[in-house]
């Protein structure tokens, strides 16, 4: 069975960061694009961060240079490294794992910013 385990996720401060985890179980992650996605209250899931199996990453313009997605396939996991939070980026944050058969989601963690 197939499980993504998000952790890493509070409240903070704008301007301060956090450090999401995503590790996978039933899974490995250097075999599957993995991706982080958020969802805002009233707002549609949208892309923050991808990296695909060969290491090439993308990210949504309101992020760049601001948030860095990464991977360590010894530990079997995926990390997004979130600096200069503002509050626009409060949102429940999700790990997204797909190649050509499967698509996999966790579920979710919250990351709350104060103004």
């Amino acid at each position: 069975q197939v499980q993504l385990v998000e952790s890493g996720g509070g409240l903070v401060q704008a301007g301060g960061s956090l450090k999401l985890s995503c590790t996978g179980f039933g899974i490995t992650v250097s075999l599957h694009t993995m991706g982080w996605y958020r969802q805002a209250p009233g707002k549609k899931r949208e892309m923050v961060a991808v990296i695909s199996t060969i290491g090439a990453t993308n990210y949504v313009d309101s992020v760049q240079g601001r948030f860095a997605i990464s991977r360590d396939n010894a530990k079997n996991t995926v990390y997004l490294q979130m600096n200069s939070l503002k509050p626009e980026d409060t949102a429940v944050y999700y790990c997204n794992s797909r190649n050509s058969l499967d698509t996999f989601w966790g579920k979710g963690t919250q990351v709350t910013v104060s103004s």
